[in-house]
């Protein structure tokens, strides 16, 4: 199919697998806006004439991401939050979510802190389970521009609460900020603990950081990863090795990596035999949703619910849980597992 024929339309009920969303990303603006009124808190012109966020490029965008956060303080915040955002990954047809938090957020790093944040996040997770039948997994997130120092405090809540909810261990934020190897100690620190490993790379920093993030921290999953499309070598890596590529397109297109989803490489990545996978990253912020992505890339590439029924198999067999939990989704997929 022409990407200029009209596709035939996706099913808004297909479940869906999301490995990459960032959970203070997927806030409703009003929630926040309502909890800085209340707080008193001046978190500046984030908001446009809409109420929805408002920025203008990457560097942008993390001063808003930054800044709504400061009004998510304690842990009835995230519970409340984790509610808010479960629910709507339900009604989008996502039955398992990965989804990133950050101790940085939860407590600024303090063991006792993030214990108690957690806690209530697994509460609401606990119970969207129970009543949407969306299954959440923790991937715990360093910041990388907040230093290797804060990433090793970060690495260590981590460990400390692996299990069967805190399952990954990742590194967001600004690719540029220090080499690779000034974060091992976190991967290797993570890894020991058996958590699953992904980071963001090939985003802003180009296929020289997924390269860096497979040699340095030997990570199963890449966040984004789309730039690795500029080095034909490092294509057909990823593509022997298996590596899983945690694809955002309407984020990279809100940001302006590329112009439009026709000119987004996770086609090109995908016939090359790249393990790629779709996730919303801060669908609040770059409002999307996955229903909104599908009808998107049907019609930039012709894919068909055979090409995101194919996508979402990858997905929950690249996840961080346990063999019954991925068997269970894949049922769910009506995949044998």
């Amino acid at each position: 199919m022409r990407a200029s024929d009209e596709p035939a339309p996706i099913d808004p009920s297909m479940p869906r697998v999301e490995l990459h969303l960032h959970l203070e990303g997927a806030a409703p603006p009003a929630f926040i806006r309502d909890l800085a009124q209340q707080r008193h808190v001046d978190i500046g012109g984030i908001f446009d004439a809409d109420g929805g966020y408002a920025f203008r490029g990457f560097a942008a965008f993390l001063g808003a991401y930054d800044a709504a956060c400061q009004v998510l303080q304690r842990p009835e915040d995230f519970r409340r939050l984790t509610e808010a955002v479960l629910e709507a990954r339900a009604a989008d047809g996502v039955i398992y979510a990965e989804i990133f938090l950050s101790p940085d957020f939860c407590g600024g790093g303090d063991l006792a802190a993030w214990r108690e944040h957690l806690a209530a996040i697994h509460e609401a997770a606990a119970a969207a389970e129970a009543r949407e039948g969306i299954v959440m997994r923790a991937i715990v997130t360093a910041i990388r521009h907040r230093g290797p120092a804060q990433t090793r405090r970060v690495a260590l809540c981590a460990a400390e609460t692996a299990g069967d909810f805190v399952t990954g261990f990742g590194i967001a934020g600004d690719e540029s900020a220090g080499a690779a190897r000034e974060f091992n100690w976190g991967f290797d620190c993570a890894r020991e603990a058996g958590l699953g490993l992904t980071a963001h790379a090939g985003e802003w920093a180009g296929p020289e950081s997924v390269r860096a993030a497979l040699d340095e921290w030997r990570v199963a999953r890449i966040g984004h990863g789309v730039r690795a499309i500029e080095d034909r070598a490092l294509v057909a890596r990823l593509a022997e090795a298996g590596t899983v590529l945690e694809t955002c397109p309407g984020s990279n297109v809100a940001l302006g990596l590329y112009q439009s989803f026709a000119a987004h490489p996770v086609a090109r990545l995908r016939e090359a035999g790249v393990r790629v996978t779709l996730s919303t990253d801060d669908p609040l912020f770059f409002r999307t949703s996955l229903s909104a992505e599908y009808d998107a890339l049907a019609r930039a590439f012709g894919w068909t619910e055979a090409d995101f029924r194919a996508i979402n198999i990858e997905a929950a067999r690249a996840a961080f849980c346990d063999r019954a939990t991925q068997e269970r989704i894949l049922s769910r997929l009506e995949v044998p597992a």
